[in-house]
């Protein structure tokens, strides 16, 4: 797994973090992991058939919506 580092608006991080204490995630990371592993789907509809090489292929071509 790689670190990044993002910049979040203050409304964002505030949310992370009342679900990180009400135990619903464990850590900020896994929160936005999880947000993630929701998202990228729905953006990406064909992003979980593409075998890792071809989807890296795919998006230096770009997108289209």
């Amino acid at each position: 797994m790689k670190i990044i580092t993002i910049n979040l608006s203050e409304k964002y991080l505030s949310a992370i973090q009342v679900l990180n204490e009400l135990g619903i995630y464990p850590s900020r990371s896994e929160a936005i992991r999880s947000a993630l592993k929701q998202f990228l789907p729905k953006e990406l509809k064909f992003f979980e058939t593409l075998e890792t090489k071809d989807f890296k292929k795919t998006m230096r071509r770009g997108v289209q919506h």
